[in-house]
């Protein structure tokens, strides 16, 4: 027997929790980009600067409905009212970090979010000029085009006011990513919410925070190496059919992923997520040295590994940090002998505040 997977859905509307639950809330999103507002607003400031973090998705078996912020990493928006830019656009004056990506707004992660952004708070009498800084790499793995976005999304809701909530930048965000790498929210959802967050439903779209205890250590080992792994490259090799054993196996460690990040159960995290038998064994063999790199970080020590969304990055994680860099530097020297790619491994915590206004300049 085997199982379709349909990997892409229709964008759908909008629906808010109501601010009152103690719940953790689920946001049913049931908004279209069309205007939220009746009225223009107008801005509160002359120029902000955002941050937005990098993130890990799919981890293992969580493929395109769990991914998780990373803290330290991340790309930066400055925005600005222009009089010189045509009312209700946005232009890309700036870009540091790369030299690849197009200022065109239209063809761009962060021009497509904050214009997106622009039609939610109906913003028809000004113009903006942004600037972006990269401080990921393309194709790595790490949510490179989310956080543009969700620093470009939260860039111009901030400038306005901050009316709309995390249920809207995450729609702006995901216009992007749609446009670019395909309709997917396991990187997007983290990099604007912070922590662990779940996709509980693309159809209508439904985010689920998943609180990782505060009292429980956590370090992602993230090793990159000298190489580019385009999502949509990496999306062409997964398979279009799965057997019914393998989606039963999936389905129980995705179920234990969630339950041991509940708990902040850090091993059972680590088994989890490295027990992927759907996605990673057709990913792997196309990043030189995978396979070793996760054998060699779980025989240092490492909780569990697995790719980093599309890849090429690979995740571990672990509950010391100490533990973590030696873990990083045996992966390193995985992807060095077997893989014959440089690399760089980092340690780094979880982010659980997700993207955020770190610079304002009042109007």
């Amino acid at each position: 027997m085997a199982i379709c997977f349909q990997f892409q859905s229709p964008l759908k509307p909008i629906t808010f929790p109501s601010s009152t639950t103690k719940r953790v809330p689920i946001f049913k999103c049931k908004a279209s980009f069309s205007t939220t507002t009746t009225t223009e607003l107008e801005p509160v400031f002359t120029s902000v600067k955002s941050f937005a973090p990098a993130t890990v998705a799919n981890l293992g078996p969580g493929f395109d409905f769990l991914g998780a912020a990373v803290d330290g990493l991340g790309d930066f928006v400055s925005l600005s009212i222009d009089p010189s830019v045509s009312p209700g656009h946005v232009t890309i004056s700036e870009i540091s970090g790369s030299s690849k990506l197009s200022p065109n707004p239209l063809f761009n992660c962060a021009g497509i979010a904050a214009i997106a952004t622009m039609k939610m708070l109906n913003v028809r009498s000004f113009g903006l000029s942004l600037k972006l800084e990269k401080g990921l790499p393309l194709g790595s793995g790490l949510g490179s085009s989310a956080a543009s976005a969700a620093a470009a999304a939260v860039a111009v809701n901030e400038l306005f006011g901050a009316k709309l909530g995390v249920d809207h930048l995450v729609l702006a965000g995901l216009e992007s990513e749609a446009k670019v790498s395909g309709y997917h929210a396991d990187n997007i959802a983290p990099a604007v919410m912070g922590g662990f967050v779940l996709i509980k439903s693309y159809d209508p779209l439904e985010l689920k925070p998943l609180i990782f205890p505060q009292n429980q250590e956590l370090f992602f080992i993230l090793a990159s190496p000298e190489f580019e792994a385009p999502t949509k490259k990496m999306r062409a090799a997964l398979p279009a059919e799965i057997g019914m054993p393998h989606h039963v196996w999936n389905c129980s460690q995705a179920g234990a992923l969630v339950a041991s990040v509940l708990e902040g159960d850090v091993v059972g995290l680590g088994k989890a997520l490295s027990s992927d038998k759907i996605v990673e064994p057709k990913r792997a063999p196309l990043i030189p040295g995978m396979e070793a790199v996760k054998k060699a970080a779980i025989k240092a020590g490492a909780f569990g590994c697995t790719i980093s969304g599309a890849g090429p990055t690979a995740v571990a994680v672990i509950d010391n940090e100490e533990e973590g860099k030696k873990i990083g530097q045996k992966m390193v020297d995985a992807f060095l002998e077997e893989g014959h790619l440089r690399s760089v491994a980092m340690v780094k915590k979880l982010d659980r505040v997700g993207a955020r206004l770190i610079e304002g300049v009042p109007r």
